[in-house]
């Protein structure tokens, strides 16, 4: 070969080497190919022998069970959604879309309406409000809101919990939408006489004045809805009540969105949901909107309002919450959702099943 290598011209070395170069690429490109192929067929393979297992799971269950008494369709019509809504964070707005969609995906929606809107149930309503959801079947699948703050089912020796899912807001922005709402009501009911109706004050009046409606303490209500029903909750400034809160947020609801980024919130549900929520994306973006709401009257806050009000640690605190909603509905929209030329669109799935023994 060294031999060989003195007797060629250089031009026939340098093509010599450039073919060689050129067939070591081509082979490396089909090794790859052929690895590419590989690794579908072995993801087509697991997936025909998810369905053979599944299939005879299905038929065993069917045998070892009374017919009458079982069908496939039973988990699904068996869920049941509680979205404890906070006021004033556009849940009338995401509520009109179950409306709009459960005649169409056949499921009941049903208002949870307390006396004076109080967040707060009895011991002896808990546990009648427990046994109902858990219980009445002739409701289920179910879709319950309502200005309630957060129920752990667990304590009832419930073995199904419910699915929790909510939406919250910025704090002071909320409370603004809040203030003008009790004075001008908005127009999803623009006839109804609101409790504050007849005060002109603008909201940086109130701040200025040091009113009670535009009041530090007036922030604090979207940590005692996720804290639940215990009484440190619904204490002012309480740490245990914000700890308590982001621990029931990430461990007790599925998903939590925020009011600024609500269609983002429909899609994801959507594709974890579809029972409840099939079209609720394009509702969102082309229906009728009867989902739609809006506070009349209402006048953005001044900076000195605003930077007034961010003074108090009860706004640091809410503030602190809100936060750290946004970031954990930013992960999972992250790991769930791309953008492209300005569209969303989901991620296809992406997990499969191998190597799956025993075969038989």
């Amino acid at each position: 070969m060294g031999l060989l290598r003195v007797m060629m011209p250089p031009k026939l070395q340098l093509l010599a080497l450039l073919a060689f170069a050129v067939a070591m690429f081509f082979l490396e490109n089909q090794i790859q190919k052929l690895e590419e192929s590989r690794g579908k067929l072995e993801r087509a393979i697991a997936r025909h022998e998810v369905r053979e297992i599944e299939q005879r799971h299905t038929q065993d269950g069917l045998r070892e069970r009374d017919p009458s008494a079982w069908s496939l369709s039973d988990n699904e019509d068996d869920i049941v959604i509680i979205y404890n809504r906070v006021p004033k964070t556009a849940s009338t707005s995401f509520t009109n879309i179950a409306y709009d969609l459960c005649g169409k995906n056949h499921y009941h929606v049903l208002h949870i309406n307390t006396t004076k809107n109080n967040p707060v149930m009895s011991i002896q309503d808990q546990v009648r409000f427990v046994k109902n959801v858990t219980e009445w079947r002739e409701m289920k699948p179910a879709f319950y809101h309502g200005h309630v703050s957060f129920l752990d089912f667990t304590k009832f020796g419930v073995k199904r919990k419910p699915i929790y899912i909510n939406v919250i807001r910025d704090p002071i922005e909320r409370l603004v939408s809040y203030y003008y709402f009790l004075r001008f009501g908005d127009d999803y009911r623009p006839g109804l006489r609101r409790r504050k109706q007849g005060d002109k004050k603008t909201f940086d009046e109130c701040v200025s004045a040091g009113g009670s409606d535009c009041a530090p303490e007036k922030l604090w209500l979207q940590i005692p809805f996720f804290c639940g029903h215990y009484s440190e909750c619904w204490n002012v400034g309480s740490h245990w009540a914000l700890e308590q809160a982001k621990y029931n947020l990430v461990n007790e609801y599925m998903l939590v969105g925020v009011t600024e980024e609500l269609e983002d919130f429909v899609m994801m549900l959507e594709a974890a949901l579809p029972r409840f929520f099939k079209g609720a994306t394009d509702l969102y973006k082309t229906g009728k909107k009867s989902h739609l709401r809006k506070t009349s009257e209402k006048k953005p806050p001044t900076k000195e309002s605003i930077a007034k009000l961010q003074q108090s640690a009860i706004w640091k605190m809410e503030n602190e919450f809100y936060e750290f909603a946004l970031e954990q509905f930013q992960f999972v929209r992250a790991h769930a959702v791309r953008e492209k030329d300005g569209e969303l669109y989901l991620l296809a799935q992406n997990f499969f099943y191998e190597k799956i023994y025993p075969k038989n």
